[in-house]
């Protein structure tokens, strides 16, 4: 008795390609980071807003907190991080925050050497050809 190879088994059929996700447009409006920059500069107090604070503006603003629960955290300690804002008490994104003046006093000093170096004009009439 000859031993016989077994017939190859079919081929496997070729995969379609796979179709790209169509790519989610960019809802309109400020970002999470703008909103939680605008809430706490905002703020009369002195020692920063809390994060139950921020959730509530937050929320008075229209924005799903409950939904979007871990974006504001997020948020949160990412602008910490860049050195936007300044957490006076707690740790990571519980606690209190402010605005961090030294970093907004940092931009415009920077603006004013970039003016001054390229001796850009801030005049009404530069814009135009005739002085």
């Amino acid at each position: 008795m000859a031993e016989v190879a077994p017939a190859p088994a079919a081929a496997a059929p070729a995969k379609a390609p796979k179709k790209k996700a169509a790519a989610r447009p960019k809802k309109a409006g400020p970002s999470v980071g703008e909103l939680i920059v605008k809430a706490v500069s905002a703020s009369k107090e002195r020692s920063g807003v809390s994060l139950a604070a921020l959730k509530k503006a937050l929320a008075a603003g229209g924005y799903d907190v409950e939904k979007n629960n871990t974006r504001v955290k997020l948020a949160i300690k990412s602008l910490v991080t860049k050195g936007t804002l300044v957490q006076t008490k707690g740790t990571g994104a519980s606690g209190s925050f402010k605005i961090n003046k030294k970093q907004a006093e940092r931009t415009n000093t920077a603006r004013c050497v970039i003016g001054v170096y390229f001796n850009l004009r801030f005049h009404p009439y530069s814009m135009t050809e005739d002085y």
